[in-house]
């Protein structure tokens, strides 16, 4: 049910070796949630779904783990004790452009002015309620898209 993405390995091998095969490897979410509840729900409906999770329970935990690791998509609380959830995400995007960020929040609402704007700026790339449906994460982890790394 879970996004591998493809890898595909080459270069200087030896004649005999396959060059250019393709492997995969699982996508790497980062789950951000001050409630270590709301952590291991999340990261046990990510691992189910085949990929790698990792937790954070702070905006500083998590900019630490974004330093030493690439993440495909970020499940992102809106509210942590030592930052806003946008302006984390903000910092996240200006660090790496590429992934996706989704917030998750109990405080704002699909249709909150502060949502729509980050989605219009491309601050985040979706929204998903507290609480929430794990068929609704399990819809977000699927929109990973697929793509071959060299």
């Amino acid at each position: 049910m879970g996004t591998a993405l493809p890898v595909f390995h080459g270069g200087d091998q030896g004649p005999n070796e396959n060059k250019g095969h393709m492997t995969t490897r699982k996508a790497k979410i980062l789950v951000v949630d001050d409630e270590p509840d709301m952590c291991w729900a999340l990261v046990h409906i990510v691992e189910n779904s085949g990929m790698v999770a990792r937790r954070a329970l702070s905006g500083a935990d998590a900019l630490e783990l974004l330093s030493k690791d690439d993440f495909q998509m970020i499940f992102l609380d809106a509210k942590l004790p030592d930052i806003d959830g946008l302006q984390l995400a903000l910092k996240i995007r200006r660090l790496q452009p590429s992934i996706r960020i989704v917030l998750v929040s109990g405080y704002y609402y699909q249709g909150d002015r502060m949502v729509k704007t980050a989605l219009k700026k491309k601050h985040i790339n979706g929204f998903v309620s507290k609480p929430f449906e794990n068929e609704t994460i399990l819809k977000v982890i699927e929109s990973i898209p697929s793509f071959p790394t060299l």
